[in-house]
C-alpha cells in the first residue's frame, strides 16, 4: 500500500491541470512527495511515509482552502504513472527537473531525483535561494549547503562557478538523496557531500567560507545565527530561506544584532528570501 493524498476543489469551476499541479506541489514540497498524478479536479500525491502523508494534509487544507483526503494506493505501478506530474521548474538562468522532465536544452539543468520527500524544486523557499544566488557573486566562491536536501542548491553553486562546495545535513537520507544528485548532475566528485550537525561541531572542513546558503525555518536561522557568522569571512555573503513573513522580523533582527548587514529581499506568497553581508572584524 501506497501513502497518497487527493488534494481536490470539488465545488470550484474547472483548473487548469497545469496549474493545480503546480500550486499543490508547491504547498506539500516541504513534506516529502515522491510522485502525483492528476485525479478528477485535482491531484493525487504519493508521500515516502504516512506520517508526512498525515501532515502534509492538514497544512494543505489551510494553505488551499481545499479538500485533502488520504489514500492508500495497492497499485504497484504508481510511481511510473504518476511520476509525470512532477515537472521541470524554472527560476532565471536555472532549471530544476526530474529526469522524466528534462529540457531540451540541458544548459542550466539541474536533474534531481526527488526520493524521500528531499527537494522537487517546487517550494517558494526553493525558487528564492535560487534566485537570490544568481544575483550574488557565486564564481570562485568557498561555498557551505547548510540542510542540503536533495543538493539542488549545491548542485546550482557549482552550476554558477563556485570553486568549492560542502553540502551538510544531519539527516542520513537526505546526504544519501543529495549524492544520488549529484550523480545524476555528474558532479560526484565536485561537491563534497556529507552527515554533519554544523551546529555541534568545533570545526566543519572548508571553513571559512566565502557563501553560505542556509534554507531552513525562521526559528532554525534565529538560533543559528552566530554559528552561521563564526563560519563565514568577513563580508562574506549569507542566502537564507525557508522564512515565512511573521518570523522575518526576528529573522532579520538576529543576524543584524550580530553585525550582518541585509542586501537583498524576494519575495515569493507567504515566503522570504534575504542576502546578508557578513560583519568586518571589530564591527
Amino acid at each position: 500500500m501506497y501513502p497518497g493524498l487527493d488534494v481536490t476543489w470539488p465545488d470550484a469551476p474547472p483548473l487548469d491541470a497545469d496549474e493545480v499541479a503546480g500550486r499543490v506541489l508547491a504547498e506539500v514540497d516541504t513534506f516529502g512527495p515522491v510522485a502525483a498524478e492528476p485525479v478528477p479536479s485535482g491531484l493525487r500525491v504519493f508521500f515516502g511515509s504516512m506520517d508526512d502523508r498525515n501532515v502534509a494534509a492538514a497544512h494543505i487544507r489551510v494553505a488551499l482552502a481545499c479538500r485533502a483526503e488520504p489514500v492508500d494506493v495497492p497499485d504497484e505501478q504508481w510511481a511510473e504513472r504518476s511520476q509525470a506530474a512532477l515537472t521541470a521548474v524554472t527560476v532565471g538562468r536555472l532549471t530544476v527537473a526530474p529526469p522524466w522532465d528534462l529540457p531540451p536544452d540541458r544548459a542550466g539543468v539541474i536533474v534531481i531525483q526527488p526520493s524521500m520527500g528531499f527537494g522537487t524544486g517546487h517550494h517558494a523557499s526553493t525558487r528564492l535561494c535560487l534566485g537570490l544566488m544568481q544575483e550574488a557573486p557565486v564564481a570562485g566562491a568557498r561555498v557551505l549547503d547548510v540542510g542540503t536536501g536533495s543538493g539542488v542548491l549545491a548542485i546550482a553553486a557549482r552550476m554558477l562557478g563556485a570553486e568549492s562546495v560542502v553540502a551538510v545535513d544531519f539527516d542520513a537520507d537526505a546526504v544519501t538523496s543529495a549524492r544520488e544528485c549529484a550523480e545524476l548532475n555528474h558532479m560526484s566528485n565536485t561537491i563534497d557531500i556529507r552527515q554533519s550537525d554544523i551546529e555541534h561541531e568545533a570545526v566543519v572542513r572548508g571553513e571559512p567560507f566565502t557563501l553560505i546558503l542556509a534554507n531552513l525555518t525562521g526559528g532554525m536561522l534565529v538560533r543559528m545565527a552566530s554559528r552561521l557568522l563564526q563560519l563565514m569571512v568577513p563580508s562574506g555573503t549569507l542566502i537564507v530561506s525557508g522564512v515565512t513573513h511573521e518570523e522575518e522580523t526576528a529573522v532579520t533582527g538576529a543576524f543584524a544584532d550580530l553585525g550582518a548587514q541585509l542586501r537583498a529581499r524576494l519575495l515569493e506568497d507567504e515566503w522570504v528570501g534575504l542576502r546578508f553581508s557578513a560583519p568586518l572584524p571589530g564591527t
